[in-house]
């Protein structure tokens, strides 16, 4: 099966070990997906319960936006440290050191008495997705080469990834109904362990791809502490405005963080991420895209959430059967982009993508309102919007991934995730407050208003997007620099 075909010229010292029955390409790509599900499960997973989580710990609004955004802003400060470790220690090393912090978070999480316990955890939870999420990429990308080959392994890796999502509202909403918040989180647990035991024992270690052993943590700290400032100087926003030292402070500081990363970045040795790749156009181009994209998608989920539980009163069981078409839709987009790719390319799919998520995002703020139903307002634009999502998720992935060294794949892998995971915890940092800028209070009449402008919002943001990928992302045959 070409799916599960092999590098054949780097399999032996840069992919899985030769040795043994491990070398089976379709365990390769098993593990592979099997770690991306858990990553995206337990975003999926958790907005579901943000209601019951809200109640159960008496947090406020603001804290239950940084349940999500504490794993995000870790999730991505963190991801690119998580792929060059792969490059330098080896694949499997750094898949089974990720995914065990995971598991253990995950623990901590669900036995969290207190907010401050509940963010630790998923702070970090964070970490470890950003150490585990690199390797599952790479684990494909340096085993299967480029062409459509690839194309289809990335697309069911995308597609996994999606399925993680529908899993996570259906198995969140029975958890929260059935038993309570803490088992959206404790259900990882066994997951986390027999995908550790089924790595540990059938996985063949690999070679590293690097020379040496030296990891940019310092890079890690700086773009981490950047985002997380810049992100909480957006949400300060909305008590205390944008011109006063609680907004500017971390706004400024963070920026400032920013502004560092890129000078360790441009003078380290060893750099978290090397800033000479963003002289290839294919990589450049699909990871501000993918940003961009990513700060508008990211946050549907969160939303739709809230909107069904608090606004159309459904139960955490029912909004996550709610979940469900627009999971199997995106599931659907990312099947079927590798076949569109290759007969339309990965620019016009990744533009069909967009527009349609665009046109789902203006759906949604056309029809939310309090005397909404669950088809017209939230299982149609939701399908329309997931659908687009699956189309642009695989061919900005494999174009943010083709014509970098090998040496780099760790990395580069990691930048498509961070890309759209940086997006998406700024993006839900100002829908947020732009949400929160029209609700005057908390019954159906006066939330609506605020989740639907946070579409329109959204819907500008993706609008953005199209002439950003119509314009620099490279065609056909001018993937590399």
């Amino acid at each position: 099966m070409d799916v599960m075909a092999k590098r054949p010229a780097e399999a032996g010292t840069q992919g899985i070990s030769a040795a043994g029955p491990a070398r089976s390409p379709w365990l390769v790509v098993l593990a592979a997906c099997a770690g991306q599900f858990l990553v995206v499960l337990d975003v999926s997973v958790v907005n579901v319960a943000l209601p019951s989580i809200r109640a159960g710990l008496e947090m406020d609004a603001e804290g239950l936006q940084w349940v999500v955004n504490t794993y995000t802003l870790t999730f991505a400060g963190f991801m690119l440290l998580g792929g060059r470790a792969g490059d330098l220690f080896g694949r499997k090393r750094v898949f089974l050191a990720g995914l065990g912090l995971f598991t253990a978070a995950s623990l901590a999480g669900g036995l969290a008495q207190e907010p401050w316990q509940l963010l630790a955890a998923r702070a970090v939870q964070g970490t470890g997705a950003a150490v585990l999420a690199p390797s599952t990429l790479t684990l494909l990308t340096t085993s299967v080469p480029e062409g459509p080959a690839r194309a289809r392994a990335v697309g069911t890796w995308t597609a996994v990834g999606a399925g993680g999502g529908a899993a996570g509202g259906f198995v969140g909403g029975v958890l929260t109904d059935a038993l309570s918040w803490r088992w959206v989180l404790l259900v990882n647990v066994p997951i986390g362990v027999l995908v550790l035991l089924a790595v540990a024992l059938r996985l063949s270690p690999d070679h590293p791809a690097g020379g040496g052993s030296r990891l940019d943590v310092p890079g890690a700290v700086l773009v981490t502490g950047g985002l997380g400032a810049v992100a909480y100087g957006i949400v300060q926003t909305e008590a205390a405005g944008w011109t006063e030292p609680a907004t500017l402070v971390p706004l400024l500081g963070g920026l400032a963080l920013l502004g560092a990363f890129v000078a360790v970045e441009a003078r380290a040795g060893a750099p978290l991420m090397p800033l000479r790749l963003f002289r290839l156009p294919s990589v450049s181009a699909a990871n501000a895209a993918m940003f961009v994209c990513g700060a508008a998608l990211v946050s549907s989920w969160y939303f739709m959430s809230l909107y069904m539980q608090n606004v159309l009163l459904l139960t955490p069981l029912q909004a996550g059967l709610g979940f469900l078409p627009h999971s199997l839709s995106v599931v659907a987009g990312s099947k079927f982009a590798p076949r569109l790719m290759h007969r339309a390319g990965a620019r016009n799919t990744a533009l069909a993508g967009v527009a349609l998520a665009t046109g789902g995002f203006l759906w949604f703020s056309a029809v939310m309102s309090a005397d909404g139903g669950y088809a017209a307002t939230v299982m149609g634009p939701g399908v329309v919007t997931m659908l687009g999502t699956g189309l642009l998720a695989t061919p900005l992935a494999s174009l943010a991934t083709s014509g970098a060294p090998h040496r780099d794949a760790g990395v580069v892998s990691a930048m498509v995730n961070t890309s759209r995971t940086m997006g998406g915890s700024l993006g839900l940092a100002v829908l947020s407050t732009v949400a929160a800028s029209r609700i005057a209070g908390d019954v159906p009449d006066t939330l609506a208003p605020g989740y639907a402008l946070a579409f329109r919002t959204g819907a500008a943001v993706l609008a953005c997007c199209l002439p950003l990928i119509a314009l620099t992302l490279p065609g056909e045959g001018r993937r590399g620099g």
